[in-house]
C-alpha cells in the first residue's frame, strides 16, 4: 500500500515541496495532441487544398457536411440519376401527350392567323400558316395560288387543352370569324385554295367538328347552308417564312374583308 501511494504521489508531482519534480528529473512537455491538421496547409489527394489556422481545433476549420439520406445509403445515390431520368422522360411525354393540333382553312391565311392570335392572345398557343389537302409534294405559294395543286391556305394551331382553349371552342370561333356558306371563296378571294375546311387529326375531332357545325347551322345560318369541308388532315407543309405572322410584320397588309366576328 505504501509503495502504491508513493508511486501515485510521484506521478502527480506532490512528493516534494512546491509540487515540483526531484532534482535531475526532466520535466515532461505539456500535453498536446499531435495531428496533421496543426500545420498551415494540408493537401488532400484529388481535392481542393484547404487552409487551417494554426493552433485551433480542426473541427472549427473544417466544413463537415451534414449527413444526408444519399450519404447513408450509397446504393440509392447510384440509382437516383436513373430515377430522375425516368421522371424527366415521363414529364416530357406527358406534356407532349397533352398538346393537340387543330387545322383550319378559311380563306387567306394571313387574316385567319391574325384572328386566332387576337382571340387567344392570353393562352399558350402556337400558330403557323401553310398548305394542306393537295397533291403536290413540294407546294409553294405561287403554285398553290394557281389552283393546280388543290392545296388550301390553312392555319395550324398547337395548344394545350384547357377550359378557355379546346377543340370545340376553336371550331366555334372558326365559324364566327369567316363566312362558311360561300364555296371556294372568301370575300374577293376566289379559288379552291380559299375554301372553308376543317382538317381533323383524330376521330374525336371529327365527331366534335360535325356536332359544332350542326349547332352553328341551326343557330346562326338557318337560311343558308354551311359548305365547310370536314376531312382528315393530310401532309402539312409550312408556308414560306415571310408568310408567318405576316400581319404582325406588316400591320397595314391585306386583310380579307370577310374576316370579322359574326356573333
Amino acid at each position: 500500500m505504501a509503495v502504491a501511494r508513493t508511486v501515485r504521489r510521484l506521478h502527480r508531482g506532490m512528493h516534494c515541496r512546491g509540487g515540483g519534480f526531484p532534482a535531475g528529473t526532466k520535466k515532461p512537455p505539456p500535453f498536446r495532441r499531435i495531428t496533421p491538421f496543426h500545420t498551415e496547409t494540408h493537401s488532400f489527394p484529388q481535392r481542393q487544398q484547404r487552409t487551417y489556422i494554426k493552433g485551433t481545433p480542426r473541427r472549427e476549420n473544417m466544413h463537415i457536411p451534414k449527413p444526408s439520406f444519399t450519404n447513408l445509403f450509397p446504393l440509392f445515390r447510384i440509382r437516383q440519376p436513373h430515377v430522375q431520368q425516368q421522371q424527366r422522360t415521363f414529364s416530357a411525354s406527358l406534356s407532349n401527350a397533352m398538346t393537340e393540333k387543330a387545322t383550319f382553312a378559311a380563306g387567306c391565311f394571313w387574316g385567319v392567323e391574325k384572328a386566332f392570335q387576337k382571340q387567344y392572345k392570353n393562352e399558350h398557343m402556337k400558330t403557323s400558316v401553310g398548305y394542306i389537302g393537295g397533291t403536290d409534294s413540294h407546294p409553294t405559294y405561287k403554285t398553290v395560288c394557281s389552283g393546280n395543286t388543290q392545296h388550301a391556305e390553312a392555319l395550324q394551331v398547337e395548344y394545350t387543352p384547357s377550359e378557355k382553349i379546346n377543340f370545340p371552342s376553336l371550331v366555334e370561333f372558326f365559324y364566327r370569324m369567316h363566312d362558311p356558306t360561300t364555296l371556294n371563296s372568301q370575300g374577293p378571294d376566289r379559288g379552291t385554295q380559299y375554301r372553308s375546311a376543317i382538317f381533323y387529326h383524330s376521330p374525336k375531332q371529327e365527331e366534335i367538328a360535325i356536332q359544332v357545325t350542326a349547332e352553328v347551322q341551326d343557330k346562326h345560318y338557318n337560311g343558308k347552308k354551311i359548305v365547310t369541308q370536314i376531312v382528315p388532315a393530310s401532309t402539312w407543309f409550312d408556308a414560306e417564312d415571310y408568310h408567318q405572322k405576316y400581319l404582325d410584320k406588316n400591320p397595314h397588309g391585306y386583310e380579307c374583308p370577310s374576316h370579322f366576328l359574326r356573333w
